[in-house]
């Protein structure tokens, strides 16, 4: 049976608000959440398409069974199985991102927009927001500076995102400093702000649309940090999209994140690799030669793991799963329909 759209969440709780409200909100999309050892016993909700750990084992080769259990790396079984199954989209989110009515509504590939007109890190949540605020994944060392003024944007255009970003109000993806320092909900401003080549935003996991020509790029890496895996697969997923001078698009929020229980120290250890690595990922990343062609995407992402290997940052163990994954789509090539 094919899934024309595919929503992809992991939970390990029993059927939160936000599930609740997206499968009955979101009735042209299949709502699949992937179940991992934590997840209660018997999860059921009308409207969505539950995968059981039981159920997972074979999809995609042997990458079900290679993946850790308990890491939220097990998303990616979510998306071999949305792929496998003739997706043209495929959407993310969390159980904690309680939908807007806009919720994924009017979603096209190609976005109006206005473009930075800067070359390097950008802070996208200053056109967003007035507030002192930035993305999880941003630089420590460059938040200051992106604070002063937002950067110029070009006029209204249309440009091919292929992968495209929306905000959450609320309580949104900021990092442990953030929250550890400031106590403030966020409502953020409607704007469709687009990154091209040379221009660097961390993008998350939590509110997320790809086209299928971005697919080998959905990969979260399953050995390093629970806080820096959709991170560094952001920087990767733009250096890849760069070289075929496609588009990174972040836009209006379409969620109210009423974030899950966290212990902020603890994701303050989980985050310190990314501040201690997150530019250093940029400017490695930046210097590979990668390919234009669509059809290397897969090669570009190996590269770019091999290259963050060679320098100490991911560990090399990583490789296993990269090779895993791609081998996965490949035995899936023709499943999907052609991007448009």
């Amino acid at each position: 049976m094919l899934f024309h759209k595919v929503v992809v969440i992991t939970t390990t709780h029993l059927p939160t608000r936000a599930v609740q409200q997206i499968a009955g909100q979101c009735s042209e999309w299949t709502l699949l959440v992937v179940g991992d050892r934590k997840t209660p016993p018997g999860w059921n909700w009308p409207g969505t398409r539950f995968l059981p750990v039981s159920e997972q084992l074979d999809i995609g080769g042997t990458f079900a069974a290679k993946c850790p259990l308990n890491h939220y790396a097990r998303k990616n079984i979510g998306y071999l199985w949305a792929i496998a199954h003739g997706a043209g989209m495929i959407a993310e989110t969390d159980d904690d991102n309680i939908p807007y009515p806009n919720f994924l509504e009017n979603t096209y590939r190609q976005v109006s927009g206005r473009q930075v007109r800067k070359a390097g890190w950008e802070n996208v949540y200053t056109h967003f927001s007035s507030q002192k605020i930035w993305p999880r994944g941003f630089p420590l060392e460059r938040i200051a500076d992106s604070l002063r003024e937002p950067s110029p944007l070009g006029d209204v255009a249309l440009y091919d995102c292929p992968i495209q970003q929306y905000l959450a109000d609320g309580d949104p993806d900021v990092d442990a400093v953030y929250r550890l320092t400031t106590v403030a909900e966020t409502r953020f401003q409607p704007n469709t702000v687009i990154l091209s080549k040379g221009t660097f935003c961390p993008f998350n996991s939590q509110n997320t649309l790809f086209w299928p020509d971005a697919y080998p790029l959905l990969y979260l890496p399953a050995h390093v940090s629970f806080r820096m895996t959709d991170i560094w697969r952001s920087f990767i997923a733009q250096i890849c999209l760069h070289a075929r001078d496609l588009h990174i698009a972040f836009r209006e929020p379409t969620v109210f994140q009423d974030r899950n229980q966290h212990s902020l120290l603890r994701d303050f250890a989980d985050e310190i690799p990314g501040y201690l690595n997150n530019a250093r990922i940029l400017d490695i990343l930046s210097a590979l030669p990668l390919s234009p062609d669509p059809g290397r995407t897969g090669e570009n992402l190996w590269r770019c793991y091999d290259a963050l290997v060679r320098a100490d940052i991911v560990p090399a163990r990583e490789m296993e799963m990269v090779d895993l994954w791609l081998q996965a789509l490949d035995s899936m090539a023709g499943a999907v329909p052609a991007s448009g």
